[in-house]
This record gives structure tokens, sequence and C-alpha cells, in this order.
């Protein structure tokens, strides 16, 4: 007898019928038993691989003896498994017997992207999105794959609650194999549904793992792990537990046990909650007993019951404990921010707790799990999302309301940044998320109502046609506006809805915005705003105080931030006639703006404080544009009664001591830490994030500071700061740092910059790559959350320069306790010297031919030839002798050909570097030269318009000092745009 193929040692050979020898249900495919490749371990026991090597040297009868005993150790082997898969309860990987499912033949199956909630659901379907991850293998193995057998590249589709990753023709051999999904719901049978059942492990094979093994803590790193085809781990999707695919690791006990669910298990609602129910049928015997009717009302209440009935109940187990989660996701927020989020919460929770919005909204959602104790609910989407979550759970009246967490996705989210989750997604784990969720502390947040009616004192011949009788959102949560704010969003939606192929950019959306700001700002259209208003605040006619004032904007405020994060009420301090603003104290703010005002709310100034009040009446007499929460629209004469509706529950994200590592769980912190700071550039974090060895070998250092052990980031920025200030620029002879490594010595360049006023934090504990922390939650997490040995800064405008040095130089130190003026120290020992390709000099070596040829193409105006240098690997970020790069040349030599293919190709931080002479950007130079179209270029691009050179001088001082008021007045209103559209930097997923 032959022996058995590589891809089944240890396992029960496969017939061609698809079959198992032994097992003509297939039963041993179910789980683990894979095919092809995604057997448990090829020595699954060591009596069986000394065997193998015995019958090499041995005469051909005893060899086929020994063959056949081969044999049957496999066979019993594999039968013990199927023995401990049925007594483990694992049978839950076969489809269970549903009458329902005969109406779904397999030619009707489609391939699923979303959750099933029809009665026609199948069993541990998988949810297929498509993948371009090549390095994937089809999990099905090479024996059944369909692109093997065809010798060409299909298209791949990965399963979000799973992770395996298919061909799209395989899905079918998939389903041949029984390989099934992690069930999201169980069968209603004849037992108690309230009888309490264990989930069990889902355990799946991978080729690739992070972490380490639980048994042997070693992790599952491979010399060529991206391309291999050995199974190195086996992990369970529910808990993510992973072992070694070996026996000493992945034990049978391990099949047996029942699944925790993880480290989300608060959270997580379990699939034996969730049961699918039999649609209700009338037997003889209920026939018999029930009275006569008219077929009328007969009809009517079978109508009734047919729609009470729903395919899915939930019956939950009390637990007092557990905080289960809903995760409403709009994917139209945030670009595409959306659809990845919902793959991945599929991942972490039950995929039927996570909901897209676009299919059907939330109500029908939160009517399912009404009942469930100690319900939370994380909104993925903008402010307007909340509301719709809101407003949906007034209408159900659920006592009590569930309380609302947000997970702010586009721009905006002046809610979000209220009850600390920051201004937008970047890229922070979605399992620290979960964890800020689970351990949020519930507030309260006060909602109004608007109370409209036609003002009856108008002339109705005046009314204007253009204008509606009725506000978009009669409630709101953030604020209610009119004027010089509103018109400019309404202008802004008018114009999308005319020509919305003209508003695909975000960047066009804001120049848009930005345009239309600076048009009604110099056309005054609002000025006129306080001769049209009567407010009356709690009794108290504010009418005069507001002529006197001559808004161009009035803004009644229920949160502290407006405006994409600035804080019009500001803090009132000593002045008493008013209180410190809060989201849940019944009372609502008025303010006022100017025009000086509102220029001045983006560099940290306040509005005028008129009233604090807990009822409103405003009175129009003609149509003013307004906006609720963001909705705008133009409104006719009226009078709107403002009041409190309810207060909602929200949660809101705090500090978390034990989200710290194990590893610093079981230390007491330090009273005081030492701690290296070193900075990253957004090339480097962009290149190498996935990367974090090199990614630390890149940072740039410095400088050292001392904080107390139990220090937020915020304590952390204020100690950072102050290094900036002593920070004196080190001469290039000076710029290497002499670090000590056990015998030798090693060189890192310093940093000879300060920090961009942009920098940020980033999180260098987690296990796969750096994440960056929004500033604005700075104060929620300590410094030992985030760092380990080294404390790493992103700073976007970094510009690296390689230099070399004889002398070692030493950075400033700041201790909480010393005065600023600091003291020196050396630093620890470092890995190695950073190695960046973001900007080069020739200080730091000899650039290639190519990089010279380009800088002299470029200064003769060459295009063709730059080019062709570009082409045939010249690098665009190169920088000469003077640190100026490429794009300076072509401006000095006016190439506007040359400059366009610059900005297209080059990496976006070359429209800010600065030379080392006058410290000028390019822009700096094509102002001064005069050059418009290319100052046009540069600008579009998205150059700083507030950047200065060494003389302070910005793009515009420059073009004024070449004595062109066209350009100068052209600058200052693109300057004007940025202040106005600053907001918080903001990546995809």
């Amino acid at each position: 007898m032959a022996e058995a193929p590589r891809g089944w040692r240890g396992c029960v050979p496969a017939r061609e019928d698809g079959g198992t020898q032994g097992n003509p249900h297939g039963v041993a495919r179910v789980g683990l038993m894979q095919p092809a490749g995604l057997q448990l371990h090829q020595d699954l026991d060591p009596q069986l691989d000394e065997m193998r090597r015995a019958r090499v040297a041995v005469s051909p009868a005893a060899r086929a003896q020994m063959e056949e005993q081969f044999l049957n150790l496999a066979i019993r082997k594999q039968v013990s498994y199927r023995k401990a898969i049925a007594k483990s309860g694992l049978q839950h990987m076969v489809s269970q017997p549903n009458p329902t499912l005969a109406l779904r033949s397999e030619s009707e199956r489609q391939i699923r992207s979303t959750v099933d909630w029809s009665e026609t659901a199948i069993y541990g379907e998988h949810i297929w999105f498509e993948t371009s991850g090549s390095g994937d293998f089809c999990y099905v193995g090479e024996q059944n794959c369909v692109a093997k057998m065809l010798q060409k590249p299909l298209t791949r589709r990965k399963c979000a609650a799973c992770k395996i990753v298919v061909h799209t023709p395989c899905i079918e051999q998939l389903e041949k194999i029984n390989f099934r999904c992690k069930p999201s719901f169980r069968e209603s049978g004849s037992r108690n549904v309230r009888e309490p059942i264990v989930v069990r492990h889902h355990w799946v094979h991978r080729r690739r793992q992070e972490g380490k093994c639980r048994q042997c803590g070693k992790g599952f790193q491979q010399k060529f792990a991206f391309h291999s085809k050995e199974i190195v781990a086996i992990s369970c999707s529910w808990c993510k537990q992973a072992y070694h695919s070996k026996v000493s690791c992945f034990m049978l006990q391990c099949i047996e046990e029942p699944c925790s669910l993880g480290a989300h298990a608060a959270v997580v609602i379990p699939p034996t909650w969730i049961l699918r129910v039999r649609r209700p049928q009338n037997t003889l015997k209920s026939s018999k007993k029930k009275k006569r009717t008219s077929f009328k009302r007969k009809s009517s209440k079978k109508g009734a019951e047919e729609g009470r009935w729903k395919p899915f109940v939930i019956k939950p187990t009390p637990a007092p404990l557990m905080k289960p989660l809903l995760v409403f996701v709009n994917p139209k927020s945030g670009g595409n921010q959306g659809a990845k989020i919902i793959q991945s919460f599929m991942w972490y929770l039950n995929p039927r707790q996570v909901f897209d919005l676009n299919q059907g909204g939330p109500k029908e959602a939160l009517e399912i799990y009404r009942k469930v104790h100690n319900l939370r609910i994380l909104a993925c989407g903008g402010d307007g999302t909340v509301g719709w979550i809101l407003s949906i759970l007034d209408q159900l009246r659920l006592n009590p309301p569930p309380p609302v967490a947000i997970l702010p996705l586009g721009t905006g989210n002046d809610l979000a940044r209220t009850l600390n989750w920051g201004g937008g997604y970047t890229d922070e784990p979605l399992s620290k998320i979960l964890s800020h969720v689970e351990e949020g502390n519930i507030v309260q947040l006060d909602r109004w109502n608007l109370q409209v009616e036609p003002n009856s004192e108008v002339n109705p011949e005046e009314k204007d046609e253009t204008a509606t009788d009725k506000l978009p959102l009669d409630v709101f949560n953030n604020y209610f506006s009119l004027g010089f704010d509103a018109r400019v969003t309404l202008e802004f939606h008018e114009s999308r809805e005319a020509n919305p192929e003209k508003f695909n950019s975000r960047f066009r959306n804001k120049m848009f915005y930005a345009g239309t700001a600076f048009s009604d700002f110099l056309t005054g259209s609002s000025k006129d705003l306080a001769k049209h208003v009567k407010v009356v605040c709690d009794g108290t006619d504010l009418t005069p105080k507001i002529q006197d004032l001559k808004p161009q904007c009035l803004v009644f405020l229920n949160i502290p931030r407006y405006c994409a994060g600035t804080m019009p009420w500001g803090n009132p301090g000593e002045h008493h006639d008013f209180e410190p603003q809060r989201h849940d104290d019944g009372c609502i703010e008025v303010i006022g703006f100017t025009m000086t005002s509102l220029a001045a709310l983006q560099v940290g100034g306040h509005g005028e404080r008129l009233h604090q009040c807990r009822e409103v009446m405003l009175t129009t007499s003609k149509a003013i544009p307004m906006q609720v929460d963001g909705e705008p629209c133009k409104l006719a004469a009226s009078r709107i009664h403002i009041s409190l509706r309810n207060q909602a529950n929200m949660v809101q994200k705090t500090k978390r001591r034990n989200s710290m590592p194990l590893l610093n769980d079981q230390q007491p912190v330090p009273e005081r830490l030492r701690i290296r700071v070193n900075r990253i550039s957004m090339h480097d974090y962009e290149a190498l994030h996935y990367d974090k060895e090199k990614l630390k070998e890149a940072s740039v250092p410095l400088g050292i500071i001392v904080v107390p052990g139990d220090s937020d980031l915020e304590v952390c920025r204020t100690h950072i700061e102050r290094l900036q200030e002593d920070f004196l620029p080190c001469p290039s002879s000076l710029q290497c740092l002499l670090l000590q490594e056990g015998d030798g010595a090693k060189l890192k360049t310093l940093s000879s910059q300060k920090l961009s006023p942009k920098w940020c934090f980033l999180d260098s504990t987690t296990a796969d790559r750096f994440y960056r922390i929004d500033r604005a939650q700075e104060h929620l997490n300590y410094v030992t959350e985030i760092s380990q040995d080294d404390l790493f800064v992103l700073d976007p405008e970094l510009v690296i320069t390689q230099t070399v040095g004889t002398s070692p130089a030493m950075p400033d130190l700041v201790d909480s306790s010393s005065t600023p003026a600091g003291h020196h120290f050396a630093f620890p020992s470092s890995s190695s010297p950073p190695s960046s390709p973001a900007l080069s000099s020739e200080a730091g070596g000899c650039p290639c031919r190519e990089d010279n040829a380009l800088i002299a193409a470029a200064k003769s105006n060459d295009f063709q030839k730059f080019r062709e240098l570009h082409q045939a690997g010249g690098d665009l970020m190169m920088r000469d002798s003077s640190g100026q790069t490429v794009l300076h040349h072509a401006v000095k030599s006016g190439s506007k050909e040359i400059v366009k293919y610059v900005i297209e190709n080059a990496p976006a931080e070359i429209l800010d570097a600065t030379e080392e002479e006058n410290g000028e950007t390019s822009l700096h130079q094509a102002a001064a030269l005069r050059q418009r179209t290319i100052c046009h270029y540069i600008v579009e691009a998205g150059a700083s318009l507030m950047k200065t050179d060494l003389q302070g001088d910005t793009p515009k001082h420059r073009a004024e000092k070449a004595n062109d008021p066209d350009l100068a007045a052209y600058l200052e209103n693109r300057q004007h745009y940025q202040m106005i559209q600053r907001e918080d930097q903001e990546t995809a997923v």
C-alpha cells in the first residue's frame, strides 16, 4: 500500500467522490480535519513517525504488514479526534437540519457580504468581502483549489468573521469540505430555550499568525512566512487564542473546552442568545378548539400575527457583568472607513451585532435587541449618525434607554469631541475602542425641541418663494444657529445637489466651503441679521443687546464644541454672570459672533456670551438661513420655541489604567519616569508603521524628559514643549550622538529641527504596529500605557537631513521638578542609527549621478530630460548642498512643467521643505519671483500658506515685497481659507 500523501499524514485519506474512507458522511472534514495541507500536524503520533522511518530498511512482506499497521493507527487516531469533536459539541460545524433551508437550492445560493436575517439564513454561513491579499493561500488547499487547477489568477474573497481567504470559484469547494464559519445563532429545539448552552471554540488553521502560542509561549514566526504553505497555527475565531499546529501544543482538551469569547466577552453577544424560530403553523388539534369567526376577522388576525412574527428572537441569559454591544456603522461617513470598520467589528464580535445603516437603518435592530439588559450602542459615523440613532430610541421608548458611544468618522464630530472620543478616527486599534466602550462612564446629554410656527405679523406678500416653512430637524443635540455660518453651509449643500459630480473630492469640498465663506465675508450678506430677529430667553429680552452687538451669526449651543472643535463659550473664569458650560445641566448657551470674533475662534478665541437659559423664543421677520446640527435650510419668517426635550444616555471615554500591557500591570507604577523622546517623520510612519523595529531605527532622538510615573500625555506634552523652548539648533558638525552599546559605540543623528505644531504621540505597545493618538484624547492616556523604553511622537512636517559629525552632543533633559533651563544628560543606548528616505542631502554623502543630473535638468528647464532621469531612478526628494530641493530649482528656472511633474510624483512633504540659507519654501521663492501660475500649482497641491521663513515672512509677504498686489491678495485669500478650514488631521483606517 502506497504511503499516504504528505497533506494527509495522520488523517483519513480522501476519496474522489468527496467522502472519507470509514466515514461516508464526511464528518472528518469538520473543524480541524481538513484536506490538502490543512491537517492538524504531519507528526500526530511519535509511534507513527517511528514506523515511517523503520519501514525503509525491511523486506517487502514486512513492509506491507507495517503499512497496514500504519494505516490502522492513523484511522484510530482520526476516529479519536472525531469522537472528541462529537463529545465536545462541535457538531455545530455541520449544517443543522432545517426545513426552511430546503427552499433554497444550490443554484440559488449567493455569495453574501451581509448578514442574513431571513428565515432561510444558513447556519455557519461566511460573510465574504473582496480582497487583494495575494500573499494569502486559498484555504481549501492545492488539491481542491480551482485557481491551482486552471493555473491562472482568480479573484479572492475573505470572510469578515473568521478571516479565511479563498478564490471566488473555490467557495463551492469550501462547502464540499464542510468548513463553516463561526455560528452566529442557534436553532430553537425542544429543549428549554433558557437552558444555558456553552459556546464552543471555532478552530481555524492559519499559515500566518501574530502573537505567541498559548501553550508554549513561543512565537509563530518563520523565515519565509509570507509565502509559506505550511500550517503554523490553529486559532479560535471567537476568543482569538492560538496554538502551534502540533500535538505538543494543541491537545484534545482544547477541542472539548468551552470558549470564553476572549478579551471582549463582556460586549460580545453569544450565538446562544440568538435563536432562529420557525414560522407558526396552525395544527389540526388547535384549529378544532377555536370558535368560528367571520372571514374578515380571521384574515385580519392572521395578518397581525404575520406582522409580529420574526425569524430571530433574542433570549439573553442573565449576566450582571455583561454589557452587550450593538454596533451601527454609517459607511458613507469618512470615505471608505465605514466599510472596513464593519469587517473589523465582525471579526471581534458576533456578526449579528454589527449593522450597516445603509441596510435599513437602526430601528429594526433596536427592536430585536430591545429586551437585552445593560445594552450599549456604538455609533460609527458623524454627529448626524448619532442624532439618527437617538431619534429612533425616542420612537421606541426603550426603558431605560441604552447609552450611546461614538466612533467618529469624517469631519466635524463636535459631540464626539465633547465626550472625549476625538475629532475623527485615525488608526487606534478597534480592540482598544471596544475596551473604552465597555469601561466608559454613562453621562447625560440634553436634547432640545424646536417648535416652528409662521410669523403672522409679516405681510404674506413679502414671503420669499425660496424659503421653507419647517426646519430639517425638530430636535437638536449640538447646536442651532442662524446667519453667516448657516448661509455658507446652505450654499454648499445647494451647489452639491445641483452638481454632485463637482463635489467628489474632499479637498475640492473644503476649497468650495472656504471660497463661499470668503465671498460672504466680503459681501457682508449677514450684516443686517440683528435687524430681523427678536430673542427672548427665560423672559429676558436680548434684542437690544443683539442690536448693539450687530452679530452676523447667532448660535444656541448645547455642547462646548462647535465648528470642528472650537470652543465658542470659552471659560468664563471670574465672569460671575455665567457658569462654565455643561451638556447635562438643562441650560442652553446663547452666543453672538461678529466677523472678528468668528475669525478669532480659530485661534482659541470665543464669541460674545449673551445668556444661559432653559427656554428661548426666537422671532424672525424675514427668511434667514439656519442650520440644525449641520443640516441647513432657509426658513421663512417664523416664531421658534426652543425647550428641553429629554436627556439621552451617552458613553464618555475615560482614562484606562488597566489598559496597560500585562507586564506593566504586574509592576508598581514608578514614582518618576526618565524617558527618551524620539520623533518620526510622516514619510517613515506611512512606509514602516507595520515594521516596528525598522520604524524605531528610523526615529530621530529629540531629548529626555523626567515626569511623575502616573503622568498622562498632556503632562508629557508640557514637558516636551519646555524641551523645545530650551532647544538650540546644533551645527552640522555636532549633530551626532554617541550611544553606548555594550563594548561598542554608535552614532545617531540628533534632531536639528523643532517639532511642528501638528505633532502627536504614538502608541508603541501594541503587538503589530504603531498607532497615532488623537490630540483631544491625550488626557485619557497614561504615558506608561503607550510606551515601554522610549516615547515616540509623529511629526508630519519633519524634514530629516543626514549629517556626519565627529563630536558627540548632549540633548536637553527636562525634569518636572527642575527649572525650565533643564540639565544635560547623555542618551541611553539605541539599537541603530536612523535611516530615513524622506529627504536626502549631499552633506550626508555623495548623491548618485542621476540625482546630480536631475538637479541640473531642473536648473536648465529641460523637462524631457528631467522626466527620463526620474524614470531611470532619480530621487525627487534630493537636496543640494544648500538644502534646496528639485522643486526649488524648478521654481527658480520658471519651469511650469517640471513643477507640475514634481508635485504629482513626489511625496507631499516636498511642498513645505525649506532650504537652509533663508528657510524658504518653494512657495516663498515662487511668490518672490511673481510666478502666479506656479504659485497656484503649489497652493492647490496643499502647501502651507502660514509657514514663515527665517525673516518671519509668509508667501503673501514675499509677494507684497515683490510689488505684486494681485498675487498677494490671492495668497491672502487662500491663507484665510486654510485658517477657516483647519482641523485635526485624519487618515483612513
